[in-house]
């Protein structure tokens, strides 16, 4: 499938997660069958400060792409100029983010609350595609709408006729209201029903896919033309050479990564991490992976508590050296596990 001008191998989509979805969390997927990648969303006016803020803002390298850099903020001129960086600097796509439930600053909407001024959203949607250069496509994601409400629903369908009307390559739609947070089920049918009303257009779809089953099954029921993987990647880059498999083959057999497998993505994963991050930062922010990364070894709990205690290169390192030293096999996660990451313990914005 297309993106505009850009090709995506496979129908599924690492999402855009605040404080997981960097450059390492990207790479390991890529390895893995992950065709496509969204950035954590970037605050635009961190990307116009320059300096420490820029440097940390842009995350890519030669062998990342097909990515897309996701910018939320709340200023159709400053958001214009954000999307223009990421555009210089070799993002693939730039994607707005007016899907985060995040809470409205100084009177100003940003995020999913942007489906409460369509003004302003318009505006933004307007602004950008006329700074961001011809050949790189943009795309928005939002969620149903803000609220349960006709005139919620209403206004959705407004900004989204905004994107088609302004040249927009597609959107992604999460199925939950701004309201929903990331609590109550993901409402599926709205995506079919979205896509049998824009045959024509691009849409991606997001809500509740924690497993590869779920991607293709979100495909197979909705119609979307790409999955949108946000919390069942966490922990797990092998989502998508498992969807590729299902996608191909409905009676595939599916099997949990080997221990051995799992100690390659834990190594490769911390090692990349250190690059970007320096340890100390590396160990603060791979304590929370490998967390879940251990949901796939025999002793689950054991190798949680000694992720748990990661402080620095040596910690991790000796917890794969006690956990991931033979060649065993791998466990699909217990019931409890997944549902730990089902009710979602992310702090801020899943984009």
């Amino acid at each position: 499938m297309r993106i505009g001008p850009v090709e995506i191998s496979a129908p599924f989509c690492q999402a855009g997660l605040a404080g997981y979805s960097d450059r390492a969390m990207r790479a390991v997927a890529r390895g893995r069958g992950c065709p496509y990648a969204v950035t954590e969303a970037m605050l635009d006016v961190i990307m116009l400060s320059g300096g420490q803020g820029l440097k940390k803002s842009i995350d890519i390298d030669g062998s990342d792409h097909p990515v897309a850099g996701q910018i939320i903020g709340s200023e159709p001129e400053q958001m214009a100029a954000a999307a223009v960086i990421m555009a210089r600097f070799g993002y693939d796509v730039i994607d707005l983010n007016f899907a985060c439930p995040v809470k409205k600053i100084k009177n100003k909407a940003r995020g999913g609350h942007m489906l409460m001024d369509v003004p302003r959203a318009m505006a933004i949607l307007r602004t950008v595609r006329d700074a961001v250069p011809p050949g790189v496509p943009t795309t928005v994601s939002l969620r149903r709408a803000f609220n349960e409400s006709a005139e919620s629903e209403e206004q959705f369908y407004q900004v989204l006729e905004a994107c088609w009307a302004n040249g927009y390559a597609a959107v992604r739609v999460h199925a939950r209201t701004v309201e929903q947070k990331y609590l109550g089920k993901s409402l599926w049918p709205f995506l079919k029903r979205l896509k049998q009303q824009y045959p024509e257009r691009t849409i991606l779809g997001s809500g509740d896919v924690f497993t590869a089953q779920d991607a293709v099954r979100m495909l197979r029921e909705t119609g979307v033309d790409m999955v949108w993987i946000a919390r069942g990647a966490i922990g797990n880059p092998w989502i998508f050479q498992h969807a590729r498999q299902l996608l191909a083959d409905p009676d595939a057999v599916l099997n949990p990564p080997a221990v051995h497998a799992q100690r390659d993505a834990l190594r490769e994963h911390f090692g990349i991490a250190m690059q970007i991050h320096g340890e100390q930062l590396a160990g603060r922010r791979m304590r929370k992976m490998g967390i879940k990364y251990s949901r796939f070894h025999p002793e689950a709990d054991k190798v949680k508590r000694d992720f748990i205690d990661v402080h620095s290169l040596r910690d991790w390192t000796n917890v794969l050296e006690r956990w991931y030293a033979n060649e065993g096999a791998g466990v699909w996660p217990a019931a409890d596990a997944a549902d730990e990451v089902n009710s979602g313990d992310l702090q801020s914005c899943e984009a």
